[in-house]
């Protein structure tokens, strides 16, 4: 699938893998637990008979006139489920001038084709665009198929590739998600040709410096990322990037969107 294993690959299962018991979404159903209704709890009612049904005869001796079923409020069993977040897909995406038309409107169709497993999944998408000076992030964390697909159309391209900080601007989305029950996954698509530092300066050393200090902040901040490499041949920049990141790379030279999307869902899923 293309996929170039440039880091430790993290213990879950994909680079996007739902944190569970951090719950916005049930799962599958775990073993019920003893506990007491409470109004928001539901009774687990086949294991509640199983753990009341062996005392059924010294509770019968104890209230001989009782010929219903003895419950006491030590038989209750809760239902129990493990939980998973639902995931938001940060999309990353490299607007500026180096990153040529074509590969920008292949980004562009990918991300629309990811959109629609996305919605299906309840999976959140949100965009980002660095070009110019810096980046901007156009879309917040939506399920929107609609509003999301006019901000990808708009989206313009040209000037210098301020790569540092759309990392910067994913982190702070992924930081904020993660308030909302979020499971964030940071998606790079550019073609790592890195010049303008932090700072606005059009300064290729220090941006390089800058884009690795982002990804080395992401990575301690337990976020999960993929670097999607557009260039025409594999960067190195970008490969180093991705161990910072300790994310996967893959290297998709004259991509078209269903293979962009394709190697994308397949890194995702692991």
């Amino acid at each position: 699938n293309g996929l170039v294993p440039a880091g430790t690959t993290r213990k879950s299962g994909g680079a996007g893998a739902g944190q569970k018991r951090t719950s916005n979404r049930r799962g599958r159903p775990l073993p019920a637990r003893p506990g007491r209704l409470d109004g928001t709890s539901r009774i687990d009612l086949i294991s509640t008979l199983r753990a009341a049904a062996p005392w059924q005869p010294l509770r019968r001796q104890q209230q001989p006139n009782r010929t219903s079923l003895l419950i006491r409020p030590s038989d209750i069993r809760l239902k129990r489920y493990a939980e998973q977040s639902d995931r938001l897909l940060i999309f990353a995406v490299d607007a500026s001038g180096s990153a040529a038309m074509s590969r920008l409107n292949e980004a562009k169709g990918a991300i629309e084709l990811l959109l629609a497993d996305a919605y299906a999944s309840r999976d959140h998408v949100a965009l980002i665009a660095f070009r110019g000076s810096e980046a901007e992030t156009l879309l917040p964390p939506t399920r929107s198929l609609v509003q999301t697909k006019r901000r990808l159309s708009a989206l313009p391209g040209g000037g210098g590739t301020p790569l540092a900080s759309g990392l910067q601007h994913a982190l702070l989305l992924a930081q904020q998600s993660g308030t909302k029950g979020l499971t964030p996954t940071i998606i790079l698509i550019t073609d790592g040709r890195s010049n303008i530092a932090l700072d606005g300066s059009a300064n290729r050393a220090q941006a390089a410096e800058d884009a690795t200090a982002m990804g080395t902040a992401i990575r301690a901040s337990g976020t999960a990322a993929l670097v999607i490499d557009m260039s025409n041949r594999p960067q190195r920049a970008l490969q180093d990037l991705s161990r910072a990141l300790n994310a996967p790379y893959v290297p998709l030279p004259r991509a078209d969107a269903q293979r962009l999307s394709g190697a994308v869902t397949s890194a995702l899923d692991g």
